[in-house]
């Protein structure tokens, strides 16, 4: 049996046509050269983007392999997807240009697709950026049908404006869109079924109009989620460290942990990931240490003995806990 660690992985970059080259400039990616990427993935178990271990003795190791050969190690008592795999996707999108208007299937349209509930983080927002995020009060699935076919549709989403450090939660069936000047830590279930109900007429990398997917959005959009507000999460102290939960739900939980001076904080002994936002520190675990700067990310397999997050100053970091198996 392979002894784990602190994890962490190369990134897989995504080109997007909305995405530009902040990643390298706030946090030191080396994106291929001249491509505009709008998505690093930074924790990844999805067919074809298997996440590959940049640390340590397991350098070179896929997290596929890993999952198969030690399942109950990294996921101690947290829920697989159906398929054994590792429940969590972790991203970092750089949006230049704003996003598709899209929804993700909800449980009860599962014939669609798997359900994707996820979680922003917003790390840097320019001025007057916003989301799009649910629907507008009185928008009606007629209405809403009647203003795809004109081209309007973007006129019943709820729009948030936004800034660094605001949170939002989309459980599936939200119709979201994320505007343009926005860097965001995105943590999701390992899904990835989108469907497209509006781009802006805008063409693809290809040079052709991009596809939509109007018949399966009108079939996942909750159209009684009217105008959803930013996370509000009050701050708890613990030690010389703030915690704000950000999201508690059965499918993952994000807690938002700040630090002003040197201290340790312990993450439960569960799986988790952590998301470094800003700042550096030291996750430890099995007397293994890996150094984390802004950007990086890090999966605390369950299985770790005292594993502890150490800062030597001021930083901020995304704590992850993945959603527990259900008793059988």
């Amino acid at each position: 049996m392979l002894t784990l660690y602190p994890l962490t992985f190369q990134p897989r970059f995504k080109e997007r046509v909305w995405g530009g080259r902040r990643l390298a400039a706030l946090y030191g990616k080396q994106l291929p050269v001249d491509v505009p990427i709008g998505e690093s993935w930074e924790v990844s178990d999805r067919p074809g983007d298997e996440s590959v271990v940049a640390n340590g003795p397991l350098t070179g190791r896929t997290l596929r392999s890993l999952m198969e050969q030690q399942p109950r190690e990294i996921l101690g008592d947290a829920a697989a997807v159906d398929d054994g795999r590792f429940p969590l996707l972790c991203k970092i999108l750089d949006a230049r240009e704003k996003l598709s208007l899209q929804v993700h299937p909800p449980a009860r349209a599962r014939h669609l697709g798997d359900p994707k509930t996820e979680m922003w983080y917003i790390a840097q927002a320019d001025p007057g950026a916003e989301l799009f995020v649910g629907l507008k009060a009185g928008v009606t699935p007629e209405a809403f049908r009647e203003a795809v076919r004109r081209g309007t549709v973007d006129e019943c989403f709820h729009r948030i404006a936004v800034q660094t450090g605001d949170a939002m939660f989309l459980p599936s069936g939200r119709v979201h869109a994320i505007g343009a000047g926005l860097v965001i830590f995105e943590i999701q279930q390992n899904s990835d079924t989108t469907f497209r109900v509006h781009d802006w007429n805008r063409v693809g990398l290809d040079g052709r109009p991009r596809e939509l997917h109007v018949r399966q959005s009108l079939e996942s959009i909750d159209f009684e989620d009217v105008e959803p507000r930013l996370v509000q999460a009050q701050p708890e102290r613990r030690g010389s460290f703030t915690v704000q939960a950000l999201v508690n739900d059965p499918l993952f939980r994000t807690d938002l942990v700040e630090s002003t001076a040197a201290g340790e904080f312990q993450p439960p002994q569960r799986l988790c990931v952590v998301a470094c936002v800003k700042g550096s520190m030291i996750a430890r675990g099995n007397g293994m240490p890996v150094a984390l700067a802004a950007g990086d990310f890090c999966v605390l397999p369950a299985a770790l003995v005292d594993p502890s997050i150490e800062v030597a100053d001021a930083a901020r970091f995304l704590l992850v806990e993945a959603g527990r198996r259900l008793s059988p």
